[in-house]
């Protein structure tokens, strides 16, 4: 506690008035250890000062004569610390509740605070009294802070706080920008436009909506919306209906554009190179491609480029779509194989497969196969064509055909792609088309020659299906064209076309039979009764025949139509016989023939072997060479 002297000492009105200003309103205020002990009642609500309005901010100018700050700041210190002397002011709160005191502190704070001097801040309004017990009485009417109006707080010109107290001068000055008006949303149902050519100023197309002019503000790049017409904002909706695509592209999708044009020119120069370079003439040891005309092969015209740039690109592409070599059968002289070519296809014609969960693959031999390919191979060069690849057939074929009657098995490889199907060309099979025959049970199979082919139904496994004799019932016709030296066979079969070539054929048979009876028994007639040649035949004496047609066997066809006999009923008398001869020597020696090609196939696959052995022997230990 100070004495009382130096409390005497620090009242107000020895101090001067520059110095009054500053101190704090506690340094000013001192109270009694008695006036503390008993506050004095307060006093009543009514007689209490109001509290006066700050007055309007106005801006003091400074020493420098520019615009300054209008709070009330000072540079000289204030100590804001609380002390135990100074109390606890509840004048304010309790002047705002409208409630009384009940200590004399309390009316001592509400004296106080009803005083407005200029150290706390407050400025009195114009023509108000001020308290005669405030210690800056005789200064009220003074309303400017001491320091601000002595330029003691004046910022060194050029210094940070100068700057700092002009931008702020500056922006409480700016009058406010008036408002723009709100321009139409952009329609975003088809993504979100580029923001590209704004942000990199490289775009060439201009958008009303999406250009914003910059403006430069203390330093600062501040964009700003342009305002937009009435016009402009009238048709909002038809403008998103009319945006450009290009809006919504980002700079990778301008990426994938450019590269997708590069790929697009190179593809188009690819190709123009490529179709000049099929264009070009062909030269002497170049081999002309299938299907061109010689004409073609040379010269500049338009037709006869195109004939060889399709002819060479068909070339190209026969390698997935034609057989794999262009003469399926090797070259045999006519005198060394049969004259005719019957084909034979292997899925529902003479096999049918099946599969379930109880037997799994199931293959059924057709009936009388046996029969119909060991007859006629005494008259045909029988060859199977399968639309099955032939790894796949193999088995089954050497299960059908053990003792090799079938002399070229052919698969899938050889057969033609056209149109999504499977196609059994026989001008590849390297026979003459009108001496080669085709059975089949599909026609887009045999649709490139369908004059040289038989359409059967397919077989489903039954052997009871009415159907099944269907292939031996076709014997008889096959064995007439075979044998009866038909020149071609694509005439003979148009006229069974749209009929059923067994039945039809029976019933041609059964008229030429009944009208060669009429004219046997007429020529029986008309022959004597009694002559050489008929006492030498009840003798047992054969007369040979000084001239006409032989068979095989050394019959004379003259003899056995002297018997009745016609000349298909001959040639099927001695099919027969050979059929019966081939089928004993089967039962025979068909045994010992297997045991052989066994027993040779082994023989054959031991000595690949070897040599196998030898080459990589003759690699790895002398270097290379054997």
């Amino acid at each position: 506690m100070l004495p009382r002297a130096a409390l005497q000492s620090l009242r107000p009105s020895t101090l001067a008035p520059h110095l009054r200003q500053s101190l704090p309103c506690t340094a000013l205020q001192t109270r009694h250890a008695s006036s503390a002990r008993r506050p004095p009642p307060p006093p009543p609500a009514s007689s209490r000062p109001s509290r006066p309005p700050p007055p309007p901010r106005q801006p003091f100018p400074g020493a420098s004569g520019q615009p300054k700050q209008t709070s009330p700041g000072t540079s000289v210190g204030r100590d804001h610390t609380w002390k135990p002397q100074d109390g606890v002011k509840f004048g304010d709160a309790a002047a705002a509740a409208g409630q009384a005191m009940p200590s004399a502190a309390g009316a001592v704070d509400a004296a106080e605070d009803a005083v407005t001097t200029p150290i706390s801040g407050r400025r009195p309004a114009e023509g108000a009294a001020v308290g005669r017990d405030s210690p800056l009485a005789e200064d009220a009417q003074q309303l400017e802070p001491e320091a601000q109006k002595l330029d003691a707080d004046e910022p060194v010109p050029g210094s940070v706080r100068d700057t700092a107290h002009n931008a702020q001068a500056a922006a409480e000055n700016t009058p406010p920008e008036p408002a723009q008006p709100q321009e139409p949303l952009p329609d975003l149902r088809h993504g979100i436009p580029s923001t590209f050519d704004f942000e990199y100023g490289s775009g060439s197309k201009k958008d009303a909506r999406t250009e914003r002019p910059s403006e430069q503000h203390d330093g600062v790049d501040i964009t700003t919306t342009p305002p937009t017409s009435d016009n402009q904002r009238d048709r909002g909706s038809r403008d998103d209906r009319t945006r450009d695509q290009r809006d919504y592209e980002t700079s990778l999708d301008r990426r994938r554009a450019q590269m997708a044009n590069w790929l697009y020119a190179s593809l188009l120069l690819g190709l123009t190179t490529g179709a000049l370079y099929l264009a070009r003439p062909l030269n002497a040891r170049e081999e002309p491609p299938m299907g061109l005309d010689p004409d073609a092969a040379a010269g500049w015209s338009p037709a006869k480029m195109w004939a060889r740039v399709r002819a060479r690109f068909a070339y190209q592409l026969g390698y997935y779509t034609e057989p794999t070599f262009p003469q399926l059968l090797p070259d045999i002289p006519a005198a060394q194989r049969q004259p005719f070519t019957l084909v034979l296809s292997l899925e529902d014609l003479m096999i049918h497969s099946t599969w379930d969960r109880k037997h799994g693959y199931r293959t059924a031999k057709r009936p009388g196969l046996d029969y119909f390919i060991r007859y006629l191979s005494q008259y045909y060069e029988i060859v199977l064509f399968t639309s099955v690849p032939l790894a796949m057939a193999d088995p089954v074929i050497k299960k059908l055909d053990p003792y090799h009657f079938i002399m070229w098995p052919l698969g899938r490889e050889a057969t033609k792609y056209e149109a999504g199907e499977y196609v059994k060309d026989l001008s590849y099979l390297n026979r003459p088309l009108a001496k080669t025959l085709i059975l089949d049970t599909k026609a887009g199979h045999v649709k490139n020659q369908p004059e040289n082919a038989i359409v059967l139904p397919k077989w489903l496994g039954d052997p009871k299906d009415p159907a099944a004799g269907g292939l031996v019932a076709l014997i008889p016709f096959l064995e007439y064209l075979a044998t009866m030296g038909t020149e071609d066979v694509r005439a003979v079969l148009k006229s069974f076309e749209g009929q059923d070539i067994a039945t039809e054929f029976a019933r041609r048979e059964a008229l030429a039979r009944e009208k060669f009876n009429v004219q046997y028994a007429a020529e029986q007639a008309r022959k004597p009764k009694y002559s050489i040649g008929a006492l030498a035949s009840g003798l047992g004496m054969r007369q040979q025949p000084t001239q006409g047609m032989v068979l095989a066997d050394g019959q004379s066809v003259a003899e056995g139509l002297a018997r009745g006999l016609m000349m298909g009923d001959l040639v099927r008398e001695q099919g027969l016989k050979q059929y019966e001869f081939l089928e004993k020597q089967i039962r025979e020696n068909g045994a010992q023939w297997l045991r052989d090609e066994e027993e040779e196939q082994r023989k054959a696959v031991e000595g690949q072997m070897k040599e196998m052995k030898r080459g990589a022997m003759g690699w790895f230990g002398g270097g290379g060479k054997e």
